[in-house]
């Protein structure tokens, strides 16, 4: 078994060396490609065949979902009718290792029929796909890790890490901002996390407040009324003053002088968590909730009254 998790070592090691040589090798001519793809008025459109293909395809998925337009044609559904997706404003990234796929040669005359620029990624600066090409991306890697030599291993890793960065950098040219990212992925715990703000979500009917002379006796049985834990203590004006927690409570009751009849707001804490933004993200005030060790957020208004609450258990039961 040593054997073979040495093996396994080696193989994370060749595409590793090759990632880190690529890096180094990078020059302007990356950055005139990603200049090209950012002017772009259409789509980008990425192509291939087999795991070339595969690579392409998910290349075109985190394009699509950073900001810049994407999708994945398949070159035999090209020749058959799909090339009716291609417009004069596109751009082609067509992948090919050897240069010679047939399936993708095969389809470039006709895209330069539609006046399209296309970018290769290949090994071959000398093949038909690069002959054809505007820029080129390239793959000259200096072995595959497959034993043979033959499955196409560090090359898509490479490749595929290529289209990461260009990815990145054009989510960089073009600006785009977290509030983007959600707009793209409104759905599942992502979503969740980058879509949902706290005005979604917060509690706003019934809040548990008391007045900030109300006995802790009454106190007690508006927290139990309340069940979020606490209780909110505003003055005559309905600011809030203070938050009696059940950790306050447990407290109180250790207090030498404790009397269940004494004023609520002495047991309280006075510096409660606020916050007064309901557009912020949930995401952030569940960072807030951890910051503090708090199980409650208070969102008050301009005029510091209470207009809703954030329970850590709301933001756990959405999978934030």
């Amino acid at each position: 078994m040593s054997e073979i998790l040495e093996l396994a070592r080696e193989v994370l090691k060749i595409e590793g060396d090759e990632l880190l040589r690529h890096s180094k090798m990078l020059n302007e001519s990356f950055v005139d490609v990603l200049n090209l793809i950012n002017s772009c008025k259409g789509k980008v459109i990425i192509t291939g065949v087999g795991k070339s293909g595969h690579i392409g395809a998910k290349i075109a998925a985190t394009f699509a979902s950073t900001g810049t337009p994407s999708f994945f044609l398949h070159p035999t559904e090209a020749l058959h009718g799909d090339l009716g997706m291609v417009e004069k404003n596109d751009l082609i990234l067509a992948i090919s290792f050897s240069g010679e796929s047939k399936e993708v040669t095969e389809i470039l005359p006709h895209l330069k029929r539609f006046g399209v620029k296309i970018i290769a990624m290949t090994k071959n600066k000398n093949s038909s796909l690069a002959n054809f090409s505007d820029k080129i991306i390239n793959l000259n890697i200096v072995k595959e890790a497959c034993l043979l030599g033959a499955a196409p291993t560090t090359s898509t890793t490479l490749t595929l890490a290529l289209g990461d960065a260009l990815a990145i950098c054009l989510m960089k040219m073009k600006n785009f901002k977290e509030s983007d990212f959600a707009n793209f992925h409104p759905g599942g715990s992502l979503g969740k996390k980058l879509f949902l703000k706290v005005g979604d979500i917060m509690r706003t009917n019934n809040l548990p407040v008391i007045g900030n002379d109300v006995s802790l006796k009454i106190a007690i049985d508006a927290m139990t009324h309340g069940k979020v834990g606490a209780v909110l203590i505003a003055n005559k004006n309905s600011e809030l003053v203070a938050i009696l927690s059940d950790g306050d409570l447990r407290r109180a009751l250790q207090s030498s002088d404790f009397d269940i009849n004494q004023k609520a707001l002495k047991y309280a804490t006075k510096t409660p968590k606020t916050i007064d933004d309901k557009d912020m993200l949930a995401s952030k005030a569940l960072e807030m909730i951890e910051k503090y060790k708090i199980q409650l957020l208070i969102i008050v208004n301009d005029e510091k009254i209470p207009v809703g609450i954030l329970h850590i258990h709301d933001l756990a039961n959405l999978g934030l």
